[in-house]
């Protein structure tokens, strides 16, 4: 299985397939609108509209699988998103990242890149950042702030080939 044979769920219900993110460079993330990481959704709209017409985009995917930090209906997340921090970039549904039920793209994502936890997710905003070839470059700590990738993604799109 490569990342590509992977189907998403936007929070609006329709299901895309990352086929449709097929050489773009992306930063998938792990959110929850009630964690003290939330304001990270400000800087993470901003690395958006700076590189989404050079082939970036941000993917968001609420969780609630730390500290219940994540409780809101998907017209809730996306109320907060929206009108709490500009968010433009794609959300999909509440997914878990840990657990028997983890979705299928945290599952590849973890099993290639795995971080100071090991494979698990430690917390909210944990930070995946794609080449355009599909595979994961890098893991990032929730306390990595989105403006610190900057020189990885600014990389990314000069070289096109990770």
């Amino acid at each position: 299985m490569d990342i590509y044979d992977i189907s998403l769920t936007t929070l609006q219900g329709k299901t895309i397939s990352m086929a449709n993110f097929k050489g773009k460079i992306l930063l998938v993330v792990n959110t929850a609108s009630k964690c003290g990481f939330t304001p990270q959704f400000k800087g993470l709209q901003t690395l958006y509209e700076t590189y989404h017409d050079k082939g970036f985009y941000v993917l968001g995917f609420p969780c609630n699988q730390f500290a219940g930090q994540e409780p809101g209906s998907k017209e809730d997340i996306q109320q907060v998103c929206a009108i709490n921090y500009g968010v433009t970039f794609p959300m999909f549904q509440k997914i878990d990242v840990n657990g028997k039920n983890t979705h299928p793209l945290f599952r590849f994502l973890k099993e290639k890149q795995s971080g100071l936890a090991g494979k698990s997710i430690k917390w909210n905003f944990t930070k995946f950042l794609i080449g355009p070839s599909g595979h994961p470059v890098k893991r990032y700590a929730p306390v990595t702030k989105p403006e610190k990738i900057t020189k990885d993604i600014e990389q990314l799109l000069r070289g096109r080939t990770a």
